[in-house]
């Protein structure tokens, strides 16, 4: 795990103890830190009984503390904790935070900071999976694979990619990325910064205004659009100019089969100019990129039955991040709806001329229908397993049924995983 010896007897309270939680008290007790523990969970606090204190920090006096560990789950804006760490002039922190703490004692390395509202896993996971292939010493975490703090640290010259989320950069002040990626900024999660877009878009561009002199940024995408510059051909001149001055053509894309689709060309654009600065040959870069085999839920090929492609988007949790499925495909039967973040169709509106027809499912279903019918056939199917077997039955030889809700799965699922994991399976009983 990562530790560092600056932690060493400093007094720390760790509120939640899910992965993350756990694996920061870990990381803490084996550097000597004096750690006080919660969750609400009984079963969550026992392995630390005997261990470390055991105490709810709302409850406790923090005098002296060094910081209050939080999970990105924690509400800053409306949860007690914050104003009473504050009372005591103790930072709220998260695990990021540690780990940025813990950089100057780990051998000679480089970070990169991935964040944007769409697209930050998909470029986290191509950066990782480009350095891997080129034999660099890399692993990837914070809002994606392990906590980064039960990762073993990386030899010299190692490479961690975090793709971070405006929650865990809410949690951090000291992390200076040597490459930060800032993809683009579009309405998201507003519950948790009071319906102010403007104080979202802030926390997203923290991560380029805690980097120091001489430390390289990526936010030309983002600088296009929030500058009101962005329109008709605009973001395909920046692409251009990005891959050709790292000589790749854009119609190399046809080589790179899990990264179809404009959007993916702008999340490869970033990995691409992120592993250039990091010194990357463009061999190196090419190898990575037709090797790269996506993520499960994001625009990820589940299978062909009778010559229809299902494709499993789950991970499309509002209309920007479902817009970029649509337009990667012709012929589309959508199946669309959950928990909705925002009303009507939002970015979606623009790409109708790829969707053959629409099935609803969740509770935004009756909105969502109202919306589209009269305009392309719409079913309104209220559950998943109805939408793939009405989707089924109307498909024809060559369309796509593509699951990308554009909300949420809170309705009906415990998480986009678990839906993404029952249109795979019932995609796999269609067999």
């Amino acid at each position: 795990m990562i530790t560092s010896p600056a932690w060493k007897d400093r007094k720390y309270a760790v509120l939640g103890l899910a992965r993350s939680g756990r694996a920061t008290v870990e990381a803490l007790l084996t550097a000597g830190a004096d750690v006080l523990v919660w969750d609400d969970r009984a079963e969550a606090r026992e392995p630390f009984a005997g261990r470390s204190a055991i105490g709810n920090p709302l409850e406790a006096d923090l005098t002296g503390y060094a910081g209050v560990v939080v999970s990105p789950g924690v509400p800053l804006n409306t949860h007690p904790i914050k104003p009473h760490a504050d009372s005591f002039g103790v930072p709220v922190i998260g695990d990021v935070e540690l780990f940025a703490q813990a950089r100057a004692d780990l051998p000679p390395h480089k970070v990169v900071g991935i964040t944007g509202t769409n697209g930050k896993s998909t470029t986290t996971a191509l950066t990782h999976h480009i350095l891997k292939q080129a034999g660099v010493p890399t692993t990837m975490g914070g809002n994606i694979g392990l906590p980064i703090l039960e990762q073993a640290p990386l030899p010299e010259g190692g490479v961690y990619v975090l793709e971070l989320s405006s929650y865990q950069i809410d949690l951090t002040y000291s992390l200076a990325c040597d490459v930060a990626v800032l993809l683009n900024i579009t309405p998201d999660h507003m519950d948790r910064y009071d319906g102010d877009f403007a104080k979202y878009a802030a926390s997203k561009s923290r991560l380029l205004a805690m980097q120091k002199r001489g430390q390289n940024s990526i936010a030309r995408f983002t600088d296009a659009r929030s500058l009101g510059t962005f329109a008709e051909g605009t973001m395909a001149s920046i692409l251009e100019d990005v891959l050709a001055n790292r000589g790749v053509d854009p119609n190399e894309q046809a080589n790179w089969p899990s990264l179809q689709g404009p959007h993916n060309l702008e999340n490869a654009a970033a990995a691409i100019e992120a592993c250039d600065i990091l010194g990357l040959s463009g061999a190196q870069i090419r190898a990575g990129l037709e090797s790269y085999r996506g993520l499960p839920h994001r625009m990820e090929r589940v299978a062909e039955v009778a010559g229809v492609a299902y494709v499993n988007d789950s991970k499309g949790t509002n209309t920007a991040a479902s817009a970029p499925a649509l337009a990667a495909f012709d012929n589309i039967h959508w199946i669309l709806g959950g928990l909705a973040k925002e009303p009507g169709l939002g970015e979606c509106e623009a790409e109708l001329s790829h969707v053959k027809a629409v099935y609803t499912i969740g509770k935004a279903g009756p909105d969502f229908a109202a919306l589209l019918e009269g305009r392309v056939p719409v079913e309104r199917c209220e559950t998943l397993d109805r939408a793939v077997s009405a989707a089924a039955t109307k498909a024809q030889t060559g369309d796509t049924v593509l699951l990308s809700p554009a909300c949420a799965s809170f309705d009906q699922y415990a998480d986009f995983e678990k839906r993404g994991d029952h249109f795979r399976a019932l995609v796999e009983g269609l067999k």
